[in-house]
């Protein structure tokens, strides 16, 4: 495994690199739009692809590269269900596995300092993002934040964590690199108080300044969506009432390829008839020799992807372009539009799905 733990000094941020290997995929936690050029540069020294960015949740002090890194690399944005991001590709529920090329994080449901505040663990450490401070806590005073909330998150959940555990926040004010989750239990002042009444009221009496880039970060952070409009307006998409509305005949003339990975089909359904291909297989798949380029060539049908929201069929249609495969659309909004049209689903494991 290859790890990198980043700085920006400015918001006093850490970003971290987790890579499988040299040649192989990497994710990006907590990534800081000023320092896009600076991941970019490592990534190359180190051969690393970008699969995945994610942020632990929707920042205050910094504006995020989530954006520009999928600009930049196609790679999928996560993010928690319960953000107000307009769009990002994939957004985890707790409990759920972001894969990246063998490497495994559970996103851990972790509100208090924000009502979208995520925690990623892997094996013998935890990013605990602003929730778990090295010697501090996230503030719970703006975005949603609860002092209970923060409470049942570090006591029900993070503290329960084995105390070797390493534990790399998303900030650090005083120098500190890294901790553990017993060190913290031991040594944190916040952590120190008698029950969740005292933690209401510690949290409560801080009375701390606002982020001085929180009325600029916040919206800024709540539009990083990838436009689907340019596709719409050169007719390389299609409406979920469009494809609804097709007769029995030109739907046999679609190919539907589902770009969401197995944990997104299994819990929201997919459209049927579909084929399932995750998107960090879809180069591979419009290869010459590939499976999609070979159906494509076969049959003759019209590709249409879909996702989520239509962040990865959108990065999609221009990849398959570029692979010499024309023709093809993606469906705007992904699932999520499909879903709201009253468009139908169907189990991942049901009989000609997938």
């Amino acid at each position: 495994m290859i790890f990198r733990q980043l700085f920006d000094a400015v918001s006093s941020t850490y970003t971290y690199l987790i890579g499988s290997h040299r040649g192989g995929g990497a994710i990006l936690i907590d990534p800081v739009l000023e320092r896009t050029d600076q991941y970019l540069k490592l990534l190359d020294e180190l051969g690393l692809r970008l699969l995945k960015a994610a942020d632990t949740h929707l920042h205050a002090d910094h504006i995020t590269a989530l954006g520009a890194l999928r600009d930049k690399t196609r790679c999928v944005t996560v993010m928690g269900e319960q953000s107000s991001a307009d769009t990002v590709s994939v957004r985890v529920a707790d409990g759920d596995v972001i894969d990246v090329d063998g490497i495994s994080l559970t996103a851990l449901y972790t509100p208090g300092h924000t009502d979208d505040s995520y925690c990623y663990l892997m094996q013998d450490r935890v990013f605990t993002g602003d929730t778990l401070l090295i010697r501090g806590t996230g503030r719970t005073d703006f975005q949603n934040g609860d002092a209970g909330q923060a409470y049942d998150s570090l006591v029900g959940k993070l503290l329960t964590l084995p105390d070797a555990m390493f534990v790399y926040p998303g900030h650090d004010y005083n120098g500190n690199t890294v901790s553990t989750i017993g060190e913290e239990k031991a040594c944190n002042p916040r952590l120190q108080v008698k029950d969740r009444a005292g933690y209401i009221a510690l949290m409560n009496s801080l009375h701390l300044a606002e982020p001085k880039k929180m009325s600029v970060a916040v919206p800024a952070n709540q539009r990083i969506g990838l436009s689907q409009q340019r596709l719409e307006q050169e007719g390389r998409a299609i409406s979920p009432q469009a494809l609804m509305q097709m007769s029995e005949s030109e739907r046999r003339s679609v190919l539907l390829v589902d770009l969401r990975d197995s944990q997104e089909r299994t819990r929201h359904g997919i459209i049927a008839d579909s084929l399932c291909l995750p998107y960090q297989e879809l180069s591979a798949s419009l290869a010459r020799d590939g499976l999609l380029a070979a159906l494509q060539r076969d049959t003759g049908r019209q590709i249409v992807f879909y996702c989520a929201f239509g962040e990865r069929s959108a990065m999609a249609v221009r990849i398959a372009e570029e692979a010499g495969i024309l023709g093809v659309r993606h469906l705007s909004g992904g699932i999520a539009a499909w879903h709201q049209a009253g468009g139908k689903l169907v189990a991942a494991d049901q009989a000609g799905a997938c």
